[in-house]
């Protein structure tokens, strides 16, 4: 009797199992679908609207003389980058703004190539508390192979500086967008850092 029962069942369960396992499946994809809708068809943001030329001259010292955007994608991410044109040359500024291509259906999260990027770096500052000669040999290695990104508080979600010849740029990430603010000139790298820092906030409240 209980064994003709539980056969009697057994194909009644399996079709309540079945449906129950399509349904969380068409959920699944479903969320999957509204997140990468939403995610595309963020509005294009403009860079050059992020930050005035007369803010950038305040910070920078130097009159602003032109204003050029231009953008770029690869089908993943869109790239939108606004150059202040300093009379003073070397404060001349340059804003980018990587977001994920609203255009293409292949979009990504810039928040995943930020990962990519700046994640191995997360646990960098524990790992240098180590005595003076440690450092000493690690700032001698970076002067050889290029300094790591240098991390940089009290700004966005997450920020990092890194330096070259020319200047430096500061990274920014804020949701699921992240800019790039690039600065040049004589001056030391902690006072680029301030510059950029200031930059960065007046685009960061526009975003």
């Amino acid at each position: 009797m209980t064994a003709t029962f539980l056969t009697s069942k057994t194909p009644r369960l399996a079709l309540v199992f079945l449906i129950g396992m399509l349904t969380t499946l068409a959920s699944c994809q479903k969320s999957k679908t509204n997140s990468t809708t939403a995610l595309s068809k963020r509005p294009k943001i403009a860079p050059c609207g992020l930050i005035s030329a007369e803010e950038v001259q305040a910070i920078q010292g130097s009159p602003i003389n032109d204003v050029k955007p231009s953008e770029q994608s690869d089908g993943s991410f869109r790239i939108a980058q606004c150059f202040y044109n300093a009379e003073t040359f070397n404060k001349s500024v340059s804003l980018a703004v990587t977001q994920s291509d609203p255009a293409s259906a292949k979009a990504r999260n810039p928040k995943d190539f930020w990962k990519e990027t700046f994640g191995r770096y997360e646990g960098e500052a524990k790992e240098e508390k180590g005595d003076e000669e440690k450092k000493e040999s690690l700032r001698e290695q970076d002067e050889e192979k290029g300094r790591p990104p240098k991390k940089i508080e009290g700004i966005g979600d997450a920020a990092y500086w890194t330096a070259n010849r020319m200047g430096g740029a500061l990274y920014v990430l804020k949701n699921d967008v992240f800019i790039r603010i690039s600065v040049g000139g004589p001056e030391s790298e902690d006072a680029k850092i301030n510059r950029c820092k200031a930059l960065a906030d007046k685009a960061l409240s526009h975003l």
